[in-house]
């Protein structure tokens, strides 16, 4: 069946260029079983590539005819099958359609079991056992993908139905933070928290993950920075209610009891796992969490990575770009891994040594890249001055938003209990109309700050 179906595949690359133009994009010469077929069609790819069209039978014999790497038996059988193909019986091009997509499916599952078993046979010097489910993975999604772009005007019910579809979100337990997102971060998106050391990024990120897992979600926390055990203790203080001081000299078995409440009822789990700081890469997550799914049936429904700045890039060595390239770099990788596997990432990000300082940060206050911001979907600052730290509360403004009006609730406080690693929402009365700081007050200082630096040249230049 195989052969019949290589030939039908060839014969109609040849001559039927509406079929050629759906199929050729997915189909791979490893696919072609014989010397024959592989030949015939490596000769179609070069073609099609130089002249967008299919060569003509002449063009084949002509090639086969010039190419030097044949000995007089392959010349003569690739003469022999280009004599055999015709623009004979016409079949339907969706059946045929249908059938290539099935060949490419199973011979793409085929390639990757031989390819397993030599690598499990230690004769692939290349790749161990832990490529195994990758490569299986791989060929399980090969399909033809037949869209083709969104038609303004035929596909409007279909956008219509989009607009209306609630969408699949994972909800904060922050009032203002639901407010701003429109009721959680989405799917396939980055979400950026910025602050400045020792404000709260790891707090925010661990709260947040012992809120997803009350949420009966499975949580992924993946650590650059501190160790497996320190995260789980800032969890445990925070879903247990109870102060890090307290934590450490509690019984045992007080300690069970006390854990075994807090999560009674919880269908979710929390994987942490520690990589070493600057030596993990997306590639490194994405098998962690095949591996995952391998071993312990367990798909994450959010990834929270501690933090991007301390991950590497699979693409670019730290040595040979400049840190704009560098972060970029990790931060769309980390964005392609959240759209490839369906999930949202939460990660966190530096401030620079101007935003340290600064008690009102914006996007130019990124640490070592602006390219950060630009690839997130979602990133906020939390500041954090003496006067708030007294009140034990924190600020939080927005600085860029996919999900909602930026300029909406623009700023606003979140009360924070270090000790218990908790944030928690505030009375409204507390807010003392930050909320409506945004795009007016931001333009006003913009435009004051202009006017005192015009203001400054031209008292110099009098002066000179």
């Amino acid at each position: 069946m195989s052969q019949t179906i290589e030939h039908l595949i060839i014969q109609n690359l040849l001559f039927n260029e509406s079929y050629t133009r759906r199929v050729l994009p997915f189909i791979k010469i490893e696919y072609m079983s014989s010397y024959v077929h592989k030949e015939i069609f490596s000769i179609i790819i070069a073609f099609y590539t130089d002249y967008n069209k299919p060569p003509t039978k002449q063009v084949l014999e002509l090639t086969v005819n010039t190419v030097q790497k044949y000995n007089q038996q392959q010349m003569d059988d690739l003469l022999e099958f280009v004599a055999t193909v015709n623009d004979g019986d016409k079949q339907d091009e969706q059946w045929l359609v249908d059938e290539t997509e099935k060949f490419c499916k199973d011979k793409a599952i085929y390639n990757a079991i031989l390819e397993s078993i030599q690598i499990i046979e230690g004769k692939d010097d290349k790749k161990t056992t832990s490529a195994l489910p990758s490569i299986l993975s791989d060929a399980l999604a090969v399909s033809f993908d037949t869209a083709i772009g969104h038609d303004y005007i035929k596909d409007a019910e279909s956008r219509y139905e989009f607009y209306h579809r609630k969408e699949a979100k994972i909800p904060f337990d922050l009032e203002y933070f639901n407010r701003i997102t429109g009721n959680g971060i989405s799917e396939k998106t980055l979400n950026v928290v910025i602050a400045g050391t020792g404000v709260g990024k790891s707090m925010f990120l661990c709260h947040y993950a012992a809120s997803c897992l009350t949420q009966n979600k499975n949580v992924l926390y993946i650590t650059c920075e501190m160790a497996e055990e320190r995260i789980a203790e800032r969890i445990d203080a925070n879903i247990m209610d109870i102060g890090l001081d307290d934590l450490k000299v509690l019984p045992k078995d007080l300690y069970a009891k006390r854990l075994y409440n807090a999560t009674r009822g919880i269908s979710g789990k929390l994987i942490i796992k520690e990589y070493p700081t600057s030596m993990a890469n997306v590639n490194n997550f994405r098998h962690l969490m095949d591996e995952l799914l391998l071993k312990k049936k367990f798909k994450p429904d959010v990834v929270i990575i501690d933090y991007l700045n301390i991950c590497a890039s699979f693409r670019y060595k730290q040595t040979t770009v400049n840190s704009y390239t560098y972060v970029k770099s990790v931060a769309e990788e980390l964005r392609g891994l959240a759209v490839e596997r369906g999930v949202p990432i939460f990660t966190a990000t530096q401030t620079n040594r101007q935003g340290f300082s600064n008690s009102d940060l914006s996007l130019e206050d990124t640490a070592e890249s602006f390219g950060l911001p630009q690839t997130a979907d979602f990133m906020f600052a939390l500041i954090s001055t003496e006067e708030l730290e007294k009140l034990n509360q924190i600020m939080v403004k927005q600085l860029k938003n996919r999900y909602k009006d930026v300029f909406a609730n623009r700023k606003f406080l979140v009360g924070v209990d270090r000790n218990k690693m908790k944030l928690y929402n505030l009375d409204e009365t507390l807010q003392n109309g930050l909320t409506g700081v945004g795009f007016e007050e931001d333009i006003k200082d913009s435009i004051q700050s202009k006017f005192s630096q015009r203001r400054d040249k031209v008292s110099d230049w009098k002066m000179s």
